[in-house]
């Protein structure tokens, strides 16, 4: 059996094509290999930025495969260490994940495209929630998608399922840029080795706060990061590459930051 996940390194961005035929659903066996590529990104310390997409020019993700679960995949089984699609749920990943959307991105597809970062979307791109169509609860989007987007176009996608193309997924925001599908990876790629020279410590502050913040009063997460109570912020505050961006500003030069 081929692998379902391809990956690609080029020096410091990890490149990730869920390529699954024939329209790169995901069944258990795909989501925990996905939680495994994912995993090993986040314990790599010479990787720093990852992209995904789907292979071909068709599908980015269409989701769960209910042929498979029609054939005895549990909705409820293992999907691996990072949940569905293998970032849903991988703790402590806090390097920034690019998506450049290839295509059909509808169900758990969007579900995982809204697990990354920073979303690139060809110009054929199109976007749905159809599970209201096949009588189950998409359940992270419901979570996720209200907090993205205007909560009216949310609930709106998930009460009818109805699709929205490329331009309209721009004009909501929830992708950053819209592109021709040939220049599509060229610019994924663009935006990882800019993302790449940037400073990592910052960029991992930047995703713990994210994460463990959604849920606090504003006061609350201020405090734990002035006092240092994020254990990235606690790192960052105490790194080289703290003291090297201050140095680099007052000697008007880039700084070199080496991650540590």
């Amino acid at each position: 059996m081929s692998d379902p996940v391809k990956t690609r390194r080029d020096g410091a961005v990890l490149e990730v094509t869920l390529d699954r035929w024939k329209a790169n659903a995901i069944d258990l066996v795909t989501s925990r290999r996905m939680g495994e590529v994912f995993a090993a990104f986040r314990d790599d310390p010479d990787l720093r930025v990852a992209i995904l997409t789907g292979a071909g020019e068709k599908f980015f993700c269409p989701g769960w495969d209910l042929k498979a679960a029609n054939d005895g995949d549990a909705v409820d089984g293992d999907y691996g260490v990072g949940g569905f699609g293998g970032l849903q749920e991988l703790p402590g990943l806090n390097k920034p994940v690019i998506a450049a959307i290839n295509g059909i991105c509808c169900g758990g597809g969007l579900e995982l495209a809204l697990s990354c970062d920073l979303l690139l979307a060809a110009d054929h791109a199109t976007f749905a929630l159809p599970e209201i169509r096949s009588g189950t609860l998409a359940d992270a989007a419901t979570l996720k998608l209200p907090r993205r987007i205007p909560y009216h176009i949310a609930v709106e996608m998930l009460l009818t399922g109805r699709w929205i193309d490329a331009e309209e997924a721009a004009r909501w925001g929830l992708v950053n840029r819209v592109l021709p599908g040939s220049e599509l990876m060229d610019a994924a790629r663009t935006l990882a080795a800019e993302l790449a020279a940037g400073p990592p410590l910052v960029f991992a502050a930047i995703k713990e706060v994210l994460r463990e913040a959604e849920d606090m009063a504003f006061r609350d997460a201020l405090n734990r990061i002035t006092r240092s109570q994020f254990p990235t912020v606690e790192r960052l505050y105490r790194s080289e590459d703290q003291k090297e961006g201050a140095r680099a500003f007052a000697e008007k030069r880039d700084p070199v930051w080496k991650g540590r």
